[in-house]
């Protein structure tokens, strides 16, 4: 199976082509804005790199997985609407992959894994894995809750922290978390979201945005004109 990955919601934009494991065609680059402006062209050179490689272009694609997050609102938006344009385009059904759960198959460790996304406002997105299975569901947790999770879920043995959470976590709580292996991926790897886009059920993983917290903007009270409400005494 032939999949293109697109990931825009967190700290990359990556654009790839893997099939059956191999990686034919890979564009990538940290950056945490201007996913926009970038992400049409690095799609096609992936995809023009897999024909050279292996014959074939955007009509041998199979399959389409793009990131639907927690991470950035205005990136995985972005990532989002490309996916589904280009599968409406080439009748391609698109898969839709938690970075949570891509940043935990990226590192494949047994044990238990905390994959942990930076949040701001003093939170993590969060969820737990043990031996690749989850423990729960993705949660935005503060800090202290989810070094509390981590440290029980452990049991004394060092876990792994992976994503931008993870070195922000052992620096609060090193009492707690002193001893966790922690590995700060930018993005989930490709491999990794190539994997998940091949056996994950399209139908089971809709290309919708996952959000864990209400979004930051509100709509306005008043429409531009309007005259302010009366305080109240």
């Amino acid at each position: 199976m032939r999949v293109l990955i697109v990931d825009t919601a967190l700290g990359a934009c990556t654009a790839c082509v893997v099939e059956d494991g191999r990686l034919l065609g890979v564009r990538s680059e940290l950056m945490t804005k201007g996913h926009q402006e970038r992400l049409a062209g690095m799609v096609r050179d992936a995809v023009a790199d897999a024909a050279r490689e292996a014959g074939g272009g955007f009509e041998a694609l199979d399959r389409i997985g793009v990131t639907v997050g927690p991470g950035s609102f205005t990136g995985l938006r972005v990532g989002l609407a490309f996916a589904q344009g280009l599968s409406a385009a080439l009748d391609r059904p698109v898969v839709g992959l938690s970075t949570l759960d891509g940043l935990a198959v990226s590192i494949k460790p047994a044990g238990l894994v905390a994959a942990l996304i930076d949040a701001r406002r003093g939170q993590v997105y969060a969820r737990l894995f043990r031996d690749g299975r989850p423990l729960g569901r993705a949660e935005a947790l503060p800090l202290a809750t989810a070094a509390d999770r981590i440290y029980d879920a452990a049991a004394g043995a060092p876990p792994i922290l992976v994503g931008s959470g993870a070195a922000l976590l052992v620096e609060a709580f090193p009492e707690r978390l002193g001893a966790a292996v922690a590995a700060r991926l930018p993005a989930p790897s490709p491999e990794a979201l190539a994997y998940m886009t091949a056996v994950v059920d399209p139908a089971a993983a809709p290309p919708r945005p996952l959000y864990l917290r209400a979004p930051d903007a509100v709509p306005p009270r008043r429409l531009p004109g309007q005259p302010r409400p009366p305080a109240t005494p």
